[in-house]
């Protein structure tokens, strides 16, 4: 039984229904450009900001299937790649979410790929050159990319340090998208759509989440994203009052430290 038609294979996410998506700038006609020429994309941004929503909208109007793999310390090369497995009485190969989507012309994002080992990301490298192949070395075949495949990365510059960063090794293969949050007015139009809100509510959270974003390297990591904002803009409209939303939402999700979280409580009481 072949890899690619064995039911461990993993599966493509079709995105049929167009993801909420406002444009902040110049990105989508970028990405288009660059699935064109066949190179490799990087986003780089802070969490929540829309970088992933993002990549889900791109697929959906390329119309290509989407594998996305969420990158961790633990990730290993056949992680990515594949694996030989005894299923029943027989050894199987059973391809991973990279060679998966290689095979299926797909897009594939690695979510912050600064979280996976060193050794593991090299495997992207002549996916990311001009070579566009990957190697399966378990199994000496190497998979060449079609013209509809996409390598995606993300990572977050706010979380740097000298052990978690990407080299420019890997780096420089990429065309960078950079991402942030966007102005006010935007900002308070997708919360207020994503979270079913109404206008005046949404600018109150939006103004709130400035207002933690101001505190960022002064006893915060992060500022609440767009995400948290929408969450709280989620809770608001069941029903909770937006106090008692953002204090769950916004300000316990962002620290356990009992001072700041007492600064981020005077916060929400200032803006409702």
């Amino acid at each position: 039984m072949s890899a690619t038609q064995h039911a461990a294979t993993p599966k493509l996410q079709s995105v049929e229904k167009e993801p909420y998506y406002q444009p902040i700038g110049g990105e989508i006609a970028l990405f288009e450009s660059a699935h064109r020429r066949r190179l490799p994309v990087l986003l780089k941004g802070p969490t929540g900001c829309g970088k992933t929503r993002f990549v889900e909208y791109m697929a959906w109007r390329l119309k290509r299937p989407l594998v996305t793999v969420a990158c961790h310390d633990d990730l290993t090369t056949a992680d990515l790649v594949g694996r030989y497995l005894i299923i029943g009485n027989e050894t199987v190969w059973v391809d991973g979410p990279l060679t998966a989507a290689v095979r299926a012309g797909a897009l594939c994002y690695l979510d912050e790929i600064v979280e996976a080992r060193k050794d593991t990301t090299v495997v992207i490298h002549p996916l990311a050159d001009a070579r566009r192949i990957l190697a399966v070395d378990k199994r000496g075949e190497l998979v060449a990319a079609p013209d509809d495949f996409m390598l995606v990365v993300s990572y977050n510059p706010g979380y740097q340090s000298v052990l978690k960063e990407i080299k420019p090794s890997t780096r420089q293969r990429f065309v960078a998208l950079e991402f942030d949050y966007p102005e006010a007015a935007v900002e308070a139009g997708i919360v207020a759509t994503e979270g079913n809100v109404d206008a005046e509510t949404a600018r109150r959270l939006v103004k709130l989440g400035e207002l933690t974003r101001n505190l960022k390297g002064a006893g915060l990591d992060e500022g609440a994203s767009t995400r948290l904002l929408v969450h709280a803009a989620q809770l608001i409209s069941d029903g909770v009052l937006p106090a008692t939303a953002c204090t769950a939402a916004v300000a316990r999700a962002l620290t356990d430290d009992p001072d700041m979280t007492g600064t981020l409580d005077d916060l929400v009481r200032a803006v409702f």
